[in-house]
């Protein structure tokens, strides 16, 4: 654990923000957990990264101008999302490549910029988690905190830590289709992709999926529930924080959550 109170500034993005929230009081219970000091600047918007990827980079950079700002500050700044997390760790900072006067608080932004699970891990050195699930779980490794980020084993060690047991799936790194902008500009290729995360889904037996995405968990759980699936949906920090009894599985109901055999701890 942390030596020192760090003062922590919570990115909670926007899938979080709009689709579930549970997610970022699920980031500041185990952040406290932790040791921090945790505070969510309301000034907070978008990272930026939908329109850096479809080209528009006035827009990303406006957005970024005011990131850094309303981020200023804080010792690290934390967000339970790779994707985003490797928008303002690996993108945002080149937006002002070619601009003296913002080039050093984007990149000094950047520097204290983490993914929770990481910063977890990896700066706080977490080792018991608060939550308590003695369950089966598989894990999909999304493609930004992988790729971008490094984060692999840091989720499956605090599961484990928690209790579960993390059955494999075949193909854990395999992208799930959603991949921002892609399934809207090639929606059969994102189709075929999420049946095939489903199958392997399925197949490691697991009676819930975990990520530490939003936009991987919406897309993996509609594609799992047109095909009547009953594997339960849900971003790892609800399981690590002991929240699952607190909101249903991604994309069902309570009814339909208890029909599945769902529980929390």
């Amino acid at each position: 654990m942390l030596q020192v109170r760090p003062r922590v500034a919570l990115f909670v993005t926007c899938l979080v923000d709009l689709y579930r929230p549970t997610v970022g009081f699920a980031a500041i219970r185990l952040l406290e957990e932790a040791g921090c000091q945790v505070e969510v600047p309301r000034a907070q918007t978008c990272c930026g990264q939908p329109a850096y990827n479809s080209g528009d980079r006035a827009t990303a950079r406006d957005l970024a101008s005011g990131i850094i700002t309303a981020f200023r500050g804080y010792d690290y700044v934390v967000t339970p999302s790779g994707s985003c997390g490797g928008m303002l760790r690996e993108h945002l900072p080149h937006l002002f490549d070619d601009d003296p006067n913002l080039r050093s608080a984007a990149y000094e932004l950047a520097s204290r910029t983490y993914e929770l699970v990481s910063f977890l891990h990896d700066v706080c050195g977490m080792t018991e988690p608060p939550g308590d699930w003695e369950g089966t779980v598989t894990y999909h490794d999304a493609c930004a905190g992988l790729r971008e980020l490094g984060i692999k084993s840091q989720p499956r060690r605090l599961l484990e830590a928690a209790g579960a047991t993390v059955a494999e799936m075949r193909e854990p790194e395999v992208c799930c289709g959603f991949g921002g902008m892609f399934c809207i500009k090639y929606p059969d290729i994102s189709v075929r992709m999420a049946t095939d995360k489903a199958r392997d889904i399925e197949d490691s037996g697991a009676p819930m999926v975990l990520a530490g995405d939003m936009g991987c968990l919406l897309n993996i759980a509609g594609r799992l529930t047109r095909q009547g699936s009953k594997v339960q949906v849900r971003h790892v920090a609800e399981v690590l924080a002991g929240m699952t009894g607190e909101v249903a599985p991604i994309g069902q109901s309570s009814a339909a959550a208890l029909a599945a055999g769902g529980r929390g701890r």
